[in-house]
């Protein structure tokens, strides 16, 4: 039995690239699964979930499901899918609609926070760096009032 196959769309392909070490790029992850899987975690903490479109044909190919079972992300793709069906037939083993449901709710949701993280990465030039600064943005919101500075006070 072959495995499936996870998709990445043409548009967000190159950034797929630059995010891995590897290849002339320094990228903070060791594998496109990697990046894949942290891409769909951020997409689905910023509810943004976007169908692919073109699917990249070249680098990166699709990806064989058996990469992501490897890494121990079946869990996490099994995760996204009964938080988004709500449904726990999703998770059945033997039935090929449910795994294909669950594979597309992972890829657009992969496809959501790459395009959330393009957004996010445009003119960066070290990755790593960015990565966890935006990281640490959400892990330490600025909980401080915005108010104006006023002048007044040293007069």
């Amino acid at each position: 039995m072959a495995f499936p196959r996870i998709r990445v769309a043409r548009d967000k392909a190159e950034l797929v690239q630059m995010l891995v070490n590897g290849n002339g790029s320094s990228g903070p992850f060791q594998t496109y699964a990697d990046v894949l899987a942290f891409a769909a975690a951020f997409g689905a903490k910023s509810g943004k979930r976007v169908p692919l479109g073109t699917i990249s044909t070249k680098e990166p190919a699709p990806i064989s499901f058996e990469i992501f079972v490897s890494r121990g992300y079946d869990i996490a793709i099994k995760l996204l899918a009964i938080a988004e069906t709500k449904d726990p037939k999703i998770l059945l083993t033997n039935d090929p609609k449910a795994e294909a449901e669950r594979l597309q709710i992972f890829e657009e949701y992969a496809n959501g926070g790459l395009e959330s993280l393009q957004e996010k990465l445009r003119g960066t030039v070290d990755y790593s760096e960015s990565l966890l600064l935006l990281l640490n943005t959400d892990r330490f919101p600025d909980n401080l009032p915005q108010e104006e500075f006023d002048l007044s006070r040293f007069l």
